[in-house]
């Protein structure tokens, strides 16, 4: 697989794109549970157009086509080099305070590159969640970049991503993902409550990082990415509930301004394996289903 993974990075990124967008289309005609959850996430965000659960799966079929290019192409027309950077003063403010800089990349737009644009800036930890299948973790090794780390999505983790910020260096991390049992809070996000993770405020608590919002929006015919940059402007909630509060609908704004690019079809309302029921009155998703 990794094999033709290196093969497909040498297209140009439109034809790949391209081929995206008739893979996501696929998908969505072929996959009524893949259908049902879209539709019903956008439902809930108070989206019920048609034409753009199509967009969202059209974009979805892109952003998994594209990926060789993201994590494989090297060299002056790699990915990391067709992108715009939008606010890039929000980094170099916490720098100048000495501080960490804790970005938090939904799962929106062309979220691998960002991490990417970042490492160019200096060290970046990654939370990552180690997969299942053998063949992916030897494509997840073979896209990591110079000054690009990784740590588990485990209580291993932590400390990394505590030196890193305490040395006042860059973590990344997807705050839209479902945390295991334990460490996240069940938190409206769109209306309902979703199991969110509590450890970006536990990190900031701990280090005095500075949270920076990163969306890097996929541009059309493969011309590349624009990735915006945006402090939070108020500092977070000591309460965890509240803290997770506020940052799901920080989230709930990037996701308003671009939601043709959100991931739609992700089960963003699971019950995590061994995670306390939501409260009452709330519909989720079967316990431990999804991912």
């Amino acid at each position: 697989m990794l094999r033709l993974f290196r093969i497909l990075s040498l297209l140009p990124l439109g034809l790949l794109q391209a081929g995206g967008t008739v893979l996501g289309l696929l998908v969505y005609a072929g996959s009524p549970r893949y259908r049902r959850v879209l539709h019903a996430n956008l439902a809930q965000a108070g989206f019920s157009s048609r034409r753009l659960a199509l967009q969202a799966a059209v974009d979805a079929g892109r952003m998994a086509a594209e990926l060789p290019f993201v994590w494989l192409r090297g060299g002056p027309g790699a990915a990391v080099h067709r992108v715009q950077v939008l606010g890039r003063e929000a980094v170099e403010q916490a720098r100048r305070e000495g501080r960490g800089v804790l970005y938090l990349t939904p799962h929106l737009g062309c979220f691998e590159v960002s991490a990417q644009v970042a490492a160019g800036w200096g060290p970046i930890t990654v939370l990552y969640r180690t997969p299942h299948k053998t063949w992916l973790r030897g494509l997840a090794a073979a896209r990591l970049r110079e000054n690009l780390r990784t740590a588990p999505a485990s209580v291993a983790g932590m400390r990394p991503l505590l030196r890193a910020l305490r040395k006042g260096e860059a973590v990344g991390m997807l705050p839209d993902q479902a945390p295991s049992a334990g460490e996240g809070v069940w938190a409206p996000f769109f209306g309902r409550p979703a199991y969110t993770m509590t450890l970006p405020a536990r990190l900031v608590q701990l280090t005095g990082a500075r949270i920076v919002f990163a969306v890097a929006e996929r541009l059309a015919c493969g011309r590349g990415y624009r990735l915006s940059l945006r402090a939070l402007q108020q500092p977070l909630p000591d309460d965890a509930l509240e803290a997770a509060t506020l940052l799901n609908r920080e989230i709930e704004q990037l996701v308003r301004a671009c939601p043709r690019q959100y991931l739609w079809g992700y089960n963003r309302y699971k019950v995590p394996a061994g995670a306390p029921l939501p409260p009452a009155g709330s519909v989720p998703a079967t316990p431990g289903a999804g991912s």
